[in-house]
């Protein structure tokens, strides 16, 4: 009773594949079940120290069944464990299972996409060239292992993040080219992947991106406890450090997610960045994925505390420079990027003018058990950690910011009564704020119209509180004549 089913997969027309997790998320149990009668045998089990991620990955099985790959946590030397791909063989006999790892390095196998019997090769997409961007590898499941890389020179100055689907036999592959150029959909012969034709390259989007988008973006490391993290700043058309910029910081929307890739993406920030001069900084720090468990799981225990931490010690880095002024820093996030974005603001008295949170997550016991759980434990042993990571609490330092919250009162995902709670809160400790509700609106906005509504008052909320404070000129008395 105390597991959850985190996968079900066919395998045949009678067999499938389910995963079991156990409640604290630190046991994983694979097994095939006969669906006629219902009986499981278990395949592998994994455990972990911490929490175990990747719990939804589907193995990808041969047609007989009796060999299936999926990706595991492998330690590489000091930088901690990886996603690399397995492959398990079933022994007919014995029902025995032997393990043949078939990659490894300080990189993250993403995605196992297909098996091709014929050739004895895998196809997946990695992060092995750069952690923010994704390439198509095949691994041959034999010998030496060869490795390939078939995405690495294909537009290789507009394309470095991809994502890919194989047709059924294998002989061809869709290769969707997502940044950070302007997307391209391309059809490839797996033979040879050379012989392409270009299904999609979005010529309108193109020439409009051409002709609109006046910004510039670039990415810096920074060092933080042993781990250099990427700060990415999207910086407006005539840039110089001569001059001072107002700085808006957006937050990531998920633990364990990135916000910092090669993706192309043009969002509502773009429009501050070229109408109103600011500077947009985005970091993946503590608690972000794809860069080995590590760093992934820097949050346990602490969800709420060290990425905090680090996102203002990306902010105190970007002061150092000339170029920003501290008089004008604003924060943005939604879901947990709003409850990192709350915490931020509690904890960093007057370091941010401004901050709006759209569904804002406020205390971890209203969330999903399942997430809250993974992260923190179970709430009636961890009561200490469950208090300490809410937003909740000590909300004094939320007395000099002009806050916006945001939520829609159908959020399914986030519900409105995180919001209700801190205002209740925000209310006793003498704090301002502006509400703004979408009636009968989910976690993520739907209809034209409020979508169009919640954009523009976000964009006119950081509009007036980053603007430029132009000094007021005393006047001088008029002479009598």
């Amino acid at each position: 009773r105390e597991y959850y089913i985190t996968m079900v997969k066919w395998v045949s027309n009678t067999k499938a594949v389910v995963r079991w997790l156990n409640r604290a998320q630190n046991i994983s149990i694979l097994t095939v079940c006969e669906t006629t009668t219902g009986a499981c045998t278990r395949k592998y089990e994994m455990q972990s120290d911490l929490w175990l991620p990747k719990q939804n990955e589907e193995p990808v099985f041969s047609k007989d069944g009796s060999k299936f790959f999926m990706t595991v946590p492998v330690k590489q030397g000091g930088r901690g464990e990886f996603h690399h791909i397995a492959m398990f063989i079933v022994q007919a006999k014995s029902e025995q299972i032997s393990v043949r790892h078939l990659t490894s390095g300080n990189w993250e196998v993403i995605k196992i996409l297909a098996y091709d019997e014929n050739t004895q090769k895998i196809y997946f997409l990695s992060t092995e060239e750069s952690p923010r961007g994704r390439q198509l590898h095949s691994v041959s499941t034999v010998g030496s292992l060869n490795r390939q890389c078939l995405s690495c020179n294909f537009l290789k100055d507009q394309c470095t993040y991809f994502s890919a689907k194989f047709s059924p036999m294998n002989r061809h592959f869709l290769l969707h080219c997502k940044g950070p150029g302007v997307p391209v959909v391309s059809v490839h012969r797996t033979s040879n992947t050379a012989k392409f034709y270009i299904l999609e390259n979005n010529p309108v989007l193109k020439e409009v991106v051409f002709k609109k988008k006046n910004y510039k973006t670039e990415i810096k490391m920074l060092h933080i406890e042993d781990y250099e993290f990427p700060l990415q700043l999207s910086l407006p058309k005539d840039f110089t450090d001569r001059n001072q910029y107002a700085l808006l910081l957006v937050i990531d929307e998920a633990p364990g997610s990135q916000l910092v890739t090669d993706k192309f993406h043009i969002d509502w920030d773009s429009v501050l960045v070229n109408s109103d001069n600011v500077i947009v900084a985005r970091f993946d720090g503590r608690g972000s994925g794809f860069q080995g468990l590590k760093i992934l799981q820097e949050v346990h225990r602490c969800l709420g505390s060290v990425e905090v931490k680090d996102q203002i010690a990306a902010v105190e880095s970007l002061l150092k420079q000339p170029f920003i002024d501290p008089k004008r820093l604003g924060i943005f996030g939604k879901g947990y990027g709003g409850y990192i974005t709350s915490m931020i603001l509690k904890s960093s008295e007057r370091l941010f003018k401004c901050g709006a949170v759209v569904a804002p997550i406020t205390d971890m016991k209203l969330y999903a058990s399942a997430f809250s759980e993974r992260y923190l434990g179970i709430p009636s042993k961890e009561e200490i950690t469950y208090q300490a990571s809410s937003v909740l609490h000590n909300l004094h330092g939320l007395k000099e910011v002009d806050l916006l919250i945001v939520h829609g009162t159908a959020d399914a995902k986030v519900h409105f009564q995180h919001s209700a709670e801190l205002i209740k809160r925000l209310i006793k400790a003498g704090a301002n704020y502006t509400m703004q509700i979408y009636p009968d609106e989910g976690h993520n906005i739907a209809s034209e119209k409020s979508k169009y509504h919640l954009y523009s008052t976000i964009l006119g909320f950081f509009s007036a509180c980053l603007k430029e404070e132009t000094p007021i000129l005393p006047q001088e008395p008029e002479e009598d004549e």
